[in-house]
């Protein structure tokens, strides 16, 4: 098994896109085509209203005279599978046409589809037609591809230096959301923790806010409260969380309580913000008032009923957090309520929470609910895995070694543990020690299994004890110092390891989906 990691759709996510980032994935929503006026309108009208097969056939013969409009709604038509068969090769050349005739949403859906290939060629080729748009619309071009350097679909890895040259650009010609991604670049929200800059973040977030965009309002008032103590400024700070509540931007009271919690110490002026968020059935201050009565601060009585209380009301506001917290208390309850349990851990994990994917993973699995169905396990896992879950990776891997809802594969168990054991995983370290031990999906090397066996004890894995003595007494005193040796490398720091091969945007997938 190679350090090399071919389960691309299973890999790390090294970068969470901001709220304000334009999506390059092609499965996003897209706006619907639109036109105020031209002779394309009856054709983009009926299309938006949901007469796709109509609006289609209006367009074509505009379409055929040019129309960029027209062509543009072929290409989105054929992109989606509304009104026409769904075709990457037919929206590309719509598009393409459309571009060419100066239809700039055009230019930028196709720059997309391309930037989402797997060939190098096509990923270049959205990167040239970006370049272009950008002498004349540095703004979205510019921010688009930032993010396209950021994700590592134009180079070997992630290039946050790209990534911040083209944000720039884009924020010189005017374009806040740019700002806003930079800010959060500085302050390390994308995994470079060289770019950390606490100060140059917090001056982007105030250039952002002073423009206008109200998307910098909470995070530049929460940075000035609850932020770096250097830069804090409690009067400002106060200023931009009200103006974000009066645009009804009620996750302010949370930043407020907060601030009142962590910085002033205070649970009871705490709690009062909460309770104003929590009035505005704002989810994360509707789980803190849970919190508090359930842990009976602020002045408040412990209450579990009350508490539990508080996360319904939580969970029903969106709160999957809060979904995912009476999921646990119900399954730990005296007389244990797994239905009323797996109908919040599916909120929560339906909502995109990867502990709760990986929970009701193992909950299919085990059979806990009448009926085991390793099937639902994997994909669940699965998805639990492919947001850099290291539990999920490693239950996955487990179901790939021993062949449960999936066929046995050793090589796709391997790279799984590997991705799980580089997050400090103690199951998935022992998964790799048996699987170099018995030369299951790799070379045997019982030196390294030795290694491996021994981190992950050190990592809080005590079943593989048996494995490492039975290693111990085949080893040979060679044997022994490679191993040695081997733990000590093991050991450093990631930042003293040579770079491992990172997977290319080509990488195969191996990946089953049985739900």
């Amino acid at each position: 098994m190679t350090a090399r990691i071919l389960l691309l759709a299973l890999s790390l996510a090294t970068v969470v896109a901001a709220p304000a980032a334009v999506s390059l994935g092609t499965d996003a929503p897209v706006a619907q085509p639109t036109a105020t006026e031209g002779p394309a309108k009856a054709a983009l009208d009926a299309f938006r209203e949901g007469r796709h097969s109509i609006g289609v056939d209006l367009a074509k013969p505009l379409a055929e005279k040019g129309n960029a409009d027209a062509l543009f709604l072929l290409g989105f038509a054929a992109e989606t599978g509304q009104g026409l068969p769904a075709s990457r090769d037919a929206a590309l050349e719509n598009y393409k046409k459309a571009s060419a005739a100066g239809h700039k949403d055009a230019t930028y859906r196709r720059a997309l589809i391309l930037l989402n290939s797997k060939e190098d060629k096509d990923r270049q080729e959205g990167r040239e037609a970006l370049e272009s748009a950008a002498k004349g619309d540095a703004a979205n071009a510019g921010r688009i591809l930032g993010e396209a350097w950021l994700r590592g679909l134009l180079s070997e890895k992630p290039d946050f230096e790209k990534a911040a040259e083209w944000w720039n650009k884009a924020s010189e010609a005017g374009d806040t959301p740019s700002i806003l991604l930079l800010a959060r670049l500085y302050e390390g929200a994308f995994g470079d923790k060289e770019k950390i800059d606490a100060k140059r973040s917090l001056d982007l977030y105030r250039k952002a806010a002073g423009l206008g965009d109200e998307n910098a309002l909470i995070p530049l008032g929460s940075r000035l409260l609850n932020g770096d103590e250097k830069l804090r400024n409690e009067t400002e700070g106060r200023e931009w969380l009200g103006k974000a509540i009066e645009k009804k931007q009620f996750a302010a009271y949370l930043a407020l309580g907060d601030f009142e919690e962590n910085v002033k110490k205070s649970d009871k002026a705490a709690l009062a913000q909460y309770m104003k968020g929590a009035e505005e059935k704002q989810p994360d201050c509707l789980l803190r008032v849970a919190a508090f009565h359930l842990e009976g601060r602020g002045g408040l009585e412990k209450s579990e009923e009350k508490g539990r209380e508080g996360l319904v009301q939580a969970a029903e506001a969106g709160s999957a957090l809060a979904s995912l917290e009476m999921a646990s208390r119900l399954a730990k309850d005296k007389k244990p309520d797994l239905l009323g349990a797996y109908k919040y851990l599916l909120s929560a994990a339906n909502a995109g929470l990867p502990v709760a994917q990986n929970e009701l993973g193992l909950l299919y699995v085990s059979g806990n609910l009448g009926l085991s169905d390793p099937a639902a396990g994997v994909a669940w896992f699965t998805t639990a895995a492919k947001a850099g879950f290291a539990a999920a990776q490693n239950n996955l891997g487990t179901l790939y070694e021993r062949g449960m809802g999936v066929a046995v594969d050793f090589n796709n168990a391997g790279q799984l543990y590997m991705l799980a054991a580089n997050q400090g995983n103690a199951a998935a370290t022992a998964g790799l020690a048996r699987l170099h031990a018995s030369g299951q999906g790799t070379e045997q090397d019982l030196p390294k299994a030795w290694a491996l066996a021994s981190l992950a004890i050190e990592r809080g894995d005590t079943e593989v004890k048996t494995l490492l003595g039975d290693l111990t007494s085949k080893l040979s005193d060679e044997q022994m110092a490679k191993a040695k040796k081997e733990l000590e490398e093991l050991k450093k720091p990631a930042s003293e390891k040579p770079a491992a091969e990172t997977p290319k945007p080509d990488a195969p997938v191996e990946e089953k989906k049985n739900k």
